[in-house]
């Protein structure tokens, strides 16, 4: 769901994984025609690190778990 987000509202993906600063930033690219394609790059890119980090911190709680 934060995929189709990040494609048609870019800058309400970063809302949505706690960073409302750079949501706002990416407001203010995605409002120039020419700034709407970087910032859906970067929403995604930032969404697809996000996901990354809370999967590597899953697996340090089962590792943790599991000692």
């Amino acid at each position: 769901m934060r995929f189709l987000i990040a494609l048609f509202l870019p800058w309400l993906t970063f809302f949505t994984i706690g960073r409302p600063i750079a949501g706002v930033i990416c407001l203010l690219l995605q409002i120039t025609l020419i700034g709407w394609l970087p910032a859906t790059i970067w929403a995604i890119y930032a969404l697809a690190r996000y996901q990354a980090a809370k999967d590597t911190d899953r697996k340090i709680a089962a590792a943790m778990r599991d000692r």
